[in-house]
């Protein structure tokens, strides 16, 4: 446990929660990947099933940890642990703001309204962006990262032509 935390840089135990929830999430995405891949050939072996989660989730690992590498001296991340509490934001952020949209686009009516697939992924993709952004600072902020989030949303924004609304 020691060498975890010294590796992750955690100083409080409250702080071993990002590496559990990143665990979580980490064999989760290489469960529902495997999942997908052995649902299209066959039926689905449990042995298998639990092999390849484990292999794809291995991938997954080996991946984040070299984004992290890149990604920690871009960010300016104070604790290493920092980074999985980013990359949990953004995976939660994400989803969650393309969940929202269905409903949303359900209540407007506009699947049956437009018949042009550009279209209707054009308004969607407008529709989720706004949500995706206020979800972004305030999961953010769930995990102690606003300061974080508030400048890249800023950021993100200024690039976008919005930068007249940030005065510093």
């Amino acid at each position: 446990m020691k060498k975890i935390k010294e590796r992750w840089e955690i100083e409080k135990n409250w702080q071993l929660v990002h590496l559990l929830l990143g665990g979580v999430a980490l064999l989760l995405s290489g469960y529902l990947l495997a999942k997908g891949i052995l649902s299209s050939f066959s039926e689905t072996n449990t042995i298998l099933l639990i092999f390849l989660t484990f292999i794809i989730s291995y991938g997954i690992l080996n991946i984040t940890l070299k984004l992290f590498k890149k990604l920690a001296t871009k960010w300016q991340v104070t604790f290493r642990w920092e980074l999985i509490a980013i990359f949990l934001v953004f995976a939660i952020t994400g989803s969650t703001s393309a969940k929202i949209s269905g409903p949303i686009i359900e209540m407007l009516n506009l699947k049956e309204l437009i018949s042009n697939s550009f279209l209707f992924w054009t308004i969607r993709i407008l529709i989720i962006f706004p949500i995706y952004q206020v979800l972004l600072v305030l999961v953010g902020w769930i995990f102690g990262q606003f300061k974080f989030f508030w400048a890249f949303e800023k950021k993100m924004l200024s690039r976008m032509g919005f930068k007249k609304y940030f005065s510093e």
